[in-house]
């Protein structure tokens, strides 16, 4: 298998690593991610060869909270398997409080052919769920 180009990991700074960790690994694990690293101050999960890792903020750099809009990483978007799988992970970050972003427009605020669900994070990170 040819993994020239192909992302082999994520790294991720959160605010809280607890709220992190049970938030990314309900989502992650739902797509098909396994656990894949755990110590004190973060946490992994894998995908084939590639992982996304959360990392606990150090105190002294939480001063300024993310924001999708400023200088670096605006989202993540990530592959669904069907519309009904989106349609299920959308209830089930509804049930578990999660801001899903263009309600109003649901399913299809990325347009007419584009099948998504858009929500925030525990950081408010945005992130994407997108049907084939």
């Amino acid at each position: 298998m040819l993994t020239r180009g192909m992302l082999h990991h994520i790294e991720l700074y959160v605010s809280d690593l607890h709220t992190a960790s049970q938030f990314w690994g309900w989502f992650l694990e739902g797509l098909g991610y396994k656990p894949f690293q755990q110590w004190a101050e973060g946490a992994s999960w894998k995908l084939g060869d590639t992982y996304i890792v959360f990392v606990q903020t150090e105190d002294k750099y939480l001063d300024v909270p993310y924001h999708r809009k400023r200088t670096g990483l605006n989202h993540l978007a990530f592959h669904a398997d069907s519309r009904r799988h989106v349609d299920e992970m959308t209830e089930e970050l509804k049930a578990r409080g999660f801001n899903v972003l263009y309600e109003d427009k649901h399913p299809y605020a990325g347009g007419p052919d584009y099948y998504a669900v858009y929500f925030e994070g525990p950081d408010r990170m945005k992130v994407e769920l997108v049907a084939p």
